[in-house]
Formats: structure tokens, C-alpha cells, sequence
């Protein structure tokens, strides 16, 4: 394994009482794509900021390729990409400058940067505005921005928090096939809680909810714990106010005067309802919800 994190706690303040955004969290990571989905509040961001080498722990350990990274954070981050969820930009520079400016923070030679930061603006279909003001940037071309700047040193690991945000679907869509292509033999962890952004390409998703990690699987595998609990159910508009405080309805299509209700529940909730295929969408929101979430805690305990 590349990443080795063990028995994790991170504490804060808020007012006068400490909480936990990170509790008991233990993690293997090997190269390839690592899909890190929870709710908002999850855990998320304080993991990517503590394993990006900005936050220390409270309490754990965190190895990369071996190395106590919490006591000598340069020996990753020489090797580190990191893009958070709210990136700044300089807005007086270009974009070329600006990624110019990053790759020689990062101790990239001219030649070498030059060479690379051509080859970024055009996978990420920025070289028309690679001359053009920061400041004149559309929310989504400054996430791709961000995304340039972490690939800069082709990092063997790559940290991403929500990075599709402001992205429009061909964005989106092309920004899941760079990852993709980018896998191979680094470490890729692509936080979101967007499921439909990871199921296609993560080779592993870690569920966390409230600072814990609730779910670590292949996206198959989290399908198939939940194969016997999704239900399609067609209802009238009469019905639609008590089921969703009921069961979890995870996709809802209008038919006419009737609406089709996908539903994940342990039992069968009407006699109308048929079995149908588990989706990785109903895997997360089974999950995480309460009474599933209450029941892991219960069993990490």
C-alpha cells in the first residue's frame, strides 16, 4: 500500500465544547481511484486537509510509502497534488501565469513547466483563455484551473475535494475521464457527495458519516449489500406526503396522474411494490441514514 492511515482523531472547537470531525478512522490505500463520499459535515474536508499536510491530527498515525508523515510532512508533499474545495485564484494574473507561478513554488525548472502547462490547458480545454485574466474566469474554468495546478508536479498522490463543483455535465464528464487516465500507479482520492460522479470510475468508495467511516468497498460490492432492499412503487400524488418520512426513496418519475418511486427499505413496503436492480445512489443514502449510521457506530464500538 501507498497510504497507511491509522486510528485517526481530529478535534475542534466550536464555542465551548470540543467535537470530533474525525473519530477512529483507519484506512489502506493503494493506487488507483478512491471515491470519498458523506453528506455534508461528514468528515470529508478534514481528512483531505490532514492528509494534504495543512491540519495535524489530534491523535493517529498516517504513513506514506512507509513514512511518518505527520512527523516529516515534506516527504509527501514533494510527491503531493492537491486541490481544495474552496480554491483562491490570484485574478490580476493569466492563467498561464498563474500556473507559472505554481510550478515554480513547486521547484519545476521553466523548461519542464512550460512543456507541462501546455499540455494541462489543453486537456482541460483551457488554452483559448490561457492568456485571459483570473478575474474573467467562469466559476467552472477556475476549478479547472485549480485542477491544473495540483498535476502540475504529476503527483504520485492526488488529493480532490468536491472538484466538479460549478462544472457543467461535459465538464464533468470530461474531467472523470482524466482521472481515469491519470489512475494507473498513483493514489487518486476524489472527495464529493455527489454519487454519480465517482460510481463510474472509483475503484473503491469510503463512506464517512459524522467522522466516521461507515463503508469501504468496491462500488459492486456496496450494490450488493443493499440487492434485497430496492423497490419500484407507483403511487398516486395522494400517497407521495406520508413515504418519504417512511422509507428512503432514492429517484422519483412523474407518469402522468401517478408517480414512480424508487424506494430502499429492509422490507417490502407495499404489496404494489416489485424488486428491482440495487444503484450505487441507493447503496449511499441507505447508509447514511440514521438508523444505518446508528447501527455502525454500534458495531465500531
Amino acid at each position: 500500500m501507498l497510504l497507511d492511515i491509522q486510528s485517526l482523531n481530529h478535534q475542534y472547537q466550536s464555542g465551548k465544547k470540543t467535537k470530533f470531525a474525525i473519530k477512529s478512522l483507519s484506512l489502506q490505500v493503494e493506487p488507483g481511484i478512491l471515491g470519498l463520499l458523506g453528506p455534508n459535515g461528514a468528515g470529508k474536508s478534514s481528512l483531505m486537509r490532514i492528509l494534504a499536510t495543512i491540519t495535524k491530527p489530534t491523535q493517529g498515525n498516517i504513513f506514506w510509502q512507509g513514512q511518518d508523515i505527520i512527523k516529516s510532512p515534506q516527504v509527501l508533499r514533494n510527491e503531493l497534488g492537491y486541490l481544495p474545495q474552496y480554491f483562491g485564484v490570484y485574478d490580476q494574473l493569466s492563467g498561464i501565469e498563474f500556473l507559472q507561478y505554481i510550478a515554480s513554488l513547486k521547484g519545476l525548472d521553466k523548461s519542464t513547466a512550460d512543456h507541462i502547462i501546455e499540455d494541462l490547458l489543453h486537456k482541460l480545454n483551457l488554452t483559448h483563455a490561457a492568456h485571459m485574466s483570473l478575474k474573467g474566469y467562469s466559476g467552472g474554468m477556475k476549478q479547472r484551473i485549480g485542477i491544473a495546478q495540483a498535476l502540475l508536479n504529476d503527483p504520485k498522490l492526488l488529493i480532490i475535494d468536491e472538484p466538479t463543483v460549478g462544472l457543467d455535465p461535459h465538464e464533468r464528464a470530461n474531467f472523470r475521464q482524466l482521472l481515469t487516465e491519470l489512475a494507473g500507479e498513483r493514489c487518486i482520492l476524489f472527495s464529493t457527495h455527489i454519487v454519480a460522479d465517482v460510481e463510474s470510475i472509483a475503484d473503491r468508495i469510503v463512506i464517512m458519516h459524522s467522522g466516521h467511516l461507515i463503508q469501504s468497498e468496491s462500488p459492486s460490492k456496496l450494490q450488493d449489500k443493499v440487492a434485497n432492499k430496492c423497490w419500484q412503487l407507483t403511487v398516486n400524488f395522494s400517497e407521495l406526503k406520508h413515504i418519504p418520512h417512511e422509507f428512503i426513496v432514492s429517484h422519483s418519475v412523474r407518469k402522468e396522474s401517478k408517480v414512480e418511486l424508487n424506494i430502499v427499505a429492509d422490507f417490502c413496503p407495499d404489496a404494489r411494490a416489485i424488486s428491482r436492480p440495487p444503484t450505487l445512489e441507493d447503496a449511499y443514502l441507505y447508509f447514511t441514514s440514521n438508523r444505518q449510521v446508528q447501527t455502525a457506530y454500534a458495531r465500531a464500538s
